[in-house]
């Protein structure tokens, strides 16, 4: 009898704390939400983004001589994002993923962009559990609390992080087609500054890893998962010309639909790591674990055939044993699919755009052309996900369908803003809803 009246009280217990949790889940969804924003109908929704890298050896920075990757001392960096969607409460997401000690932020703030390292007046203090400071372990992120900001669609926002310790180098992303700017050593804290005269401009982002706004429920996120080519390589730097910035531009155009993030890393691959982690083992993080994903596009497998054929004649031979075969990739882009899928993701993969414009020997040969339109075939005919875009025929030369049309190519592999538009334009908006 006991044994009976113990279990009932358990029940009693189990019922009782449900109903609470489910009671105070049910405010903090409707505090997200906040006036304006929907209420109950309205949650987070990644507006920008970059991908982070571990810093060190086999980046682009080795590849080109470049050093971007570096620590910090009584410093502050300022990242300038621009935006897809906009909204009314805003917080960010601090990576130490790549760290192997703890990362001691001192300070953050958040501005509306004005010119170069300048921002308007009227930034806010970002907190973390309503300190200024917060201490991120090695491997974690960290999340600030939701702030009460007027953040604009297709705008810029100004991120300002201080670093007041010495830090080991970075968890960053090498290259983007944004400038950020780096206070001198012991600068000490200027978040709050309205311009930052002397700061060094850099195209990298360090830490910074999303931003996001709520947004109403019927606005999810669409992540660009790729390569350079995602990242805009090519493109004009701090004009947001990339593809997936062009295509926000088309979703958004009047209304918030659907708010595009660019998850796009330079020479990455689906199956090794390289420039970062390969896709294959990055994709929990820059797809699974963004808030609220509707749909990925994946645009990857270029540098799978390239960097085998390619570094090998620049004195590494080693990379030689990564050839792949067309269908290692199409077995990689099967995975990936099948894992977003079971997460309730749509899928949609793009076709290999052609790279026979460029001039680098090695690069053009028939066994790499034949691999690339192997793949490209299968990702036409396969049926294997939600949708296809066809990049390839969007800004392939009609007379030598092997090489780029003139007008959209920038270095015989990627685009110019001409072709990254090219490439926008061919997105049906239909298919991603």
């Amino acid at each position: 009898m006991d044994m009976f009246k113990s279990k009932g009280w358990i029940v009693a217990l189990t019922v009782a704390l449900g109903l609470a949790s489910q009671a105070r889940a049910q405010v903090e969804l409707a505090t997200a939400g906040g006036a304006g924003q929907g209420g109950e109908d309205a949650r987070w929704v990644a507006t920008w983004s970059s991908a982070q890298i571990a810093p060190g050896p086999y980046t682009i920075d080795e590849l080109f001589g470049a050093n971007r990757s570096t620590a910090f001392e009584n410093q502050t960096v300022r990242h300038v994002v621009h935006t897809s969607i906009g909204g009314r409460k805003v917080r960010v997401r601090l990576s130490n993923v790549f760290g192997v000690e703890p990362l001691r932020v001192g300070a953050a703030q958040l501005a509306r962009h004005d010119a170069g390292a300048a921002v308007y007046p009227g930034g806010r203090r970002l907190t973390f559990n309503g300190q200024s400071s917060i201490l991120i372990p090695a491997g974690a992120v960290a999340l600030s609390d939701a702030l009460d900001f007027d953040v604009p669609a297709d705008g810029d926002l100004a991120v300002s992080v201080y670093l007041p310790g010495i830090t080991e180098p970075a968890t960053y992303h090498e290259l983007t087609m944004r400038t950020a700017y780096v206070t001198a050593v012991n600068g000490g804290n200027q978040v709050a500054a309205l311009d930052l005269p002397g700061a060094t401009a850099t195209p990298s982002t360090f830490y910074l890893t999303t931003v996001e706004v709520v947004a109403p429920e019927s606005v999810g996120t669409l992540v660009a998962f790729g390569d350079s080519i995602t990242q805009g390589a090519g493109s004009t730097v701090d004009q947001n010309r990339t593809w997936p910035d062009r295509l926000s531009d088309r979703l958004n155009a009047g209304r918030a639909r659907l708010s595009v993030i660019n998850q796009g890393v330079g020479c990455n691959r689906i199956l090794f790591d390289f420039c970062g982690p390969g896709a294959a083992a990055r994709f929990d993080r820059d797809v699974l674990a963004v808030s609220n994903v509707k749909g990925v596009i994946v645009q990857l497998g270029l540098n799978d055939i390239m960097i085998p054929a390619l570094l090998p004649l620049f004195g590494q031979p080693e990379f030689a044993a990564e050839t792949v075969s067309a269908a290692d990739m199409i077995t990689g882009l099967q995975q990936i699919g099948a894992r977003a899928k079971a997460r309730g993701i749509k899928v949609f993969v793009a076709t290999l755009t052609p790279f026979c414009s460029s001039t680098i020997p090695g690069l053009c040969t028939p066994e790499n052309e034949a691999k690339r339109q192997a793949v490209n075939r299968w990702i036409r005919t396969s049926r294997a996900f939600d949708g296809v875009i066809d990049f390839e025929a969007a800004v392939r030369d009609p007379s030598n369908p092997s090489r780029t049309l003139p007008a959209y190519d920038a270095d015989g592999v990627h685009l110019n803003d001409a072709g990254y538009q090219a490439m926008a334009n061919a997105i049906s908006l239909a298919m991603l809803f």
